[in-house]
């Protein structure tokens, strides 16, 4: 059996299975579309962590492919439908990371509760700021979770230990889980209205993409802390800045970003009472997702400064060459939605 690794993956694990099979790795191909595309027809077995785009262009060229391995959860960079019609097994390392990611979680709640961002920056200064600094406490605040799967049941036990009230929106599961984990099911305009803190762990889907935008941060009536370790583009980063900028929300950690790294205009708009904390995975640090195209022509993340979308400043798309993209009528096009 041949093996494919396109992506990074402990040293060990790559020699386990030398050691029973004929292992390729070249992390080159995770942004190779081409050179994958010429290849991929020699090997059973391909693993990818989410920079790899597994289409059906990709697919098409891969007869003998059997298995697909993601080392990790999402699987929105794999055509999931292509492989189920045409016998080819996809397998994520569901839980793999459970419980770091949900121990981001709390520690990004207590972190923002207690203001540590803004403390750690005064006292690196000098200034001792014992009573012009607000501290919240986890006790008694209400946790709303955005999505009910694995890591958010590990996050709600760790909540629980802080005397945390746990809501949850998930149309997916049953009452019975519910009850299991002492939570209460809420609709997705309950998380808004009672949470003090909302976090997201939801997967990446038509449905879900751009779902925390400008008029659900409107609908938000607590000022919550929001956290997202699960996609990035399940957030309209634009929209979190401007609510943040608004008071809408009191403060933000993110896990993920629409584009890894993220952007350093993006970086460097973010204020002090905030988290913006990259991947819990060491190994996956500093690794870029793949460019976005636009008509075929990779498109790059720019700060717009103009009104075009009623409101200052926005993240817009150029090409290489440093052109704004524009659409038919010469309005600069918003990255996020490329």
């Amino acid at each position: 059996m041949k093996i494919l690794i396109t992506e990074f993956m402990e040293a060990k694990s790559v020699e386990i299975l030398n050691n029973f099979f004929d292992v390729t790795v070249d992390k080159s191909l995770s942004l190779n579309h081409n050179e994958l595309k010429k290849i991929i027809s020699n090997f059973d077995v391909l693993i990818v962590r989410n920079k790899t785009q597994v289409n059906k262009e990709i697919l098409e060229n891969a007869p003998s492919l059997k298995f697909i391995g993601r080392l990790g959860v999402g699987l929105d960079n794999i055509d999931t439908e292509y492989c189920k019609k045409n016998n080819i097994h996809v397998q994520p390392a569901t839980g793999m990371n459970a419980d770091s990611v949900a121990e981001y979680v709390i520690n990004s709640s207590l972190s923002l509760l207690k203001n540590v961002p803004l403390m750690n920056k005064e006292t690196s200064l000098g200034n001792w700021p014992r009573t012009s600094i607000s501290s919240r406490e986890l006790n008694g605040k209400i946790l709303g979770l955005m999505g009910f799967g694995l890591i958010a049941k590990k996050v709600s036990k760790l909540a629980k230990i802080f005397n945390a009230h746990i809501i949850a929106y998930d149309p997916f599961i049953d009452s019975s889980i519910a009850t299991e984990f002492n939570i209460k099911l809420v609709d997705i305009k309950e998380i808004f209205k009672q949470a003090d803190i909302i976090s997201i762990h939801l997967p990446l889907t038509p449905t879900t993409k751009k779902l925390l935008n400008y008029e659900a941060f409107t609908k938000m009536q607590k000022q919550p802390i929001i956290i997202n370790s699960s996609r990035g583009s399940i957030i309209n980063e634009d929209d979190l800045l401007r609510a943040y900028d608004e008071k809408l929300i009191s403060g933000f950690a993110l896990d993920v970003y629409e584009t890894e790294p993220a952007p350093k205009f993006f970086l460097n708009s973010i204020k002090e009472n905030t988290l913006a904390i990259t991947k819990n995975n060491p190994a996956a640090r500093g690794e870029k997702q793949k460019d976005k195209t636009f008509n075929g022509k990779v498109a790059k993340p720019v700060k717009y400064i103009g009104s075009w979308l009623g409101h200052g400043n926005y993240i817009a798309a150029q090409d290489e060459a440093g052109k704004l993209i524009k659409d038919n009528q010469g309005r600069p096009i918003p990255y996020g939605s490329i």
